[in-house]
């Protein structure tokens, strides 16, 4: 893997990842000299347990904008600038100009709660530079790297003793809150462990005490000996959809062997870990005609600098959903229209080329169509 740091003109910093050398001549760009002044706060939730953040700027971002207006693409040298600069390179991650958190963060309002500010840090990372793409669409070593940055932004972010969690995570299209059309992600660095991840790590952390060995490995062992839900698997990695799913299609991709963070991974993980990542995603693709909406978030253990053998990395991916209930959103308790194993046959019944180029996969549509469910 092959990086390059830059300071964009408004002070965010940029890094540039890539399979190839990277030239030392690239300017960062961004588009606007002036950074927004951002002081962002935390209130205690005293019901829930739990922190709120408050950021009022976050409506000021871009929203959807024209094609020709693409936030993201590759700057060109035209009058309207970009967040990314023309060259060579995969992958770029640079600085939210809306972050929800931010290391300057200070002197958050007195209220009847409890305040903080919120220092933290929120990074946006473009997989491709090509505006078309997808993660379904990137070649396997693309998305090999796209791990292998994952894990160095795990590491670079959970440095700073501000940060406690890591948590990486895509929301494909408007209806999963994206509010710009090319593929990108999010990383976000929090100085707390977020609720869903700390019941996760709770859980793990009962079982680990219990059985000494991990929740997630022997749920994975159990899935692979029973074989109704997986939707991939090779020496190093796996992706099915869970016994206890509360999503029509979620499915979890995971290595076999216990790993705690993304940056623990090596090359034949990352590469399994590619495979599922691909097949999973180009299997949404061909259960719909229309594009398939979907989360994808990265579990991890945190960054607080104690041990977490309990810890098992995997990632949850889950269609967009308008219709949740009150049980589901604020009790926490899923109501599942369909059993896992049906949904686990629909995937498994999407025939997929993980070394199929766009090209072919487009031509392959077009000539046998879409299932529409």
């Amino acid at each position: 893997m092959y990086s390059h740091q830059l300071l964009k003109p408004d002070g965010r910093q940029l890094t540039l990842y890539s399979r190839f050398p990277i030239a030392e001549a690239i300017i960062a760009t961004s588009p606007s000299n002036q950074l927004v002044q951002i002081n962002s706060h935390l209130r205690w939730h005293p019901l829930r347990g739990e922190w709120v953040a408050y950021a009022s700027y976050h409506q000021e971002q871009t929203f959807l904008p024209p094609p020709e207006y693409n936030l993201l693409a590759s700057s060109n040298g035209s009058q309207f600038p970009t967040e990314l600069p023309s060259g060579r390179y995969d992958v770029a991650v640079f600085d939210n100009p809306f972050p929800v958190m931010t290391p300057s963060a200070s002197v958050p309002p007195k209220c009847i709660v409890e305040t903080l500010p919120a220092n933290g840090l929120c990074e946006t990372v473009v997989f491709a530079q090509n505006p078309q793409a997808s993660l379904s669409s990137l070649e396997l070593d693309h998305l090999a790297l796209l791990l292998e940055v994952w894990g160095d932004r795990t590491l670079i972010l959970g440095a700073n003793q501000q940060i406690q969690y890591v948590l990486p995570f895509d929301n494909r299209d408007a209806e999963v809150g994206i509010n710009l059309h090319q593929s990108h992600g999010a990383i976000y660095a929090y100085p707390f462990i977020p609720p869903i991840p700390a019941r996760i790590l709770e859980m793990q952390r009962r079982f680990y005490h219990e059985h000494h060995r991990g929740l997630l490995t022997d749920l994975i062992q159990k899935e692979i000996t029973q074989n109704k839900r997986i939707i991939y698997q090779d020496e190093y990695a796996i992706a099915f959809v869970p016994v206890c799913a509360r999503y029509p299609y979620e499915a979890w991709i995971a290595p076999i062997q216990p790993v705690t963070t993304l940056f623990e991974l090596n090359a034949q993980q990352r590469w399994g870990l590619a495979k599922a990542l691909k097949t999973v995603t180009l299997k949404y693709d061909g259960l719909l005609e229309r594009r398939f909406s979907y989360s994808m978030t990265w579990f991890q253990a945190p960054t607080d600098g104690k041990t977490h053998p309990e810890a098992h990395l995997y990632a949850e991916l889950y269609p967009a959903d308008r219709s949740l209930t009150g049980s589901e959103l604020a009790g926490g308790m899923f109501t599942n229209q369909a059993l896992p194993e049906e949904k686990a046959k629909e995937l498994q019944a999407v025939v997929v080329n993980i070394e199929q180029t766009a090209e072919q996969r487009k031509l392959s549509l077009q000539l046998n169509g879409s299932r529409c469910f």
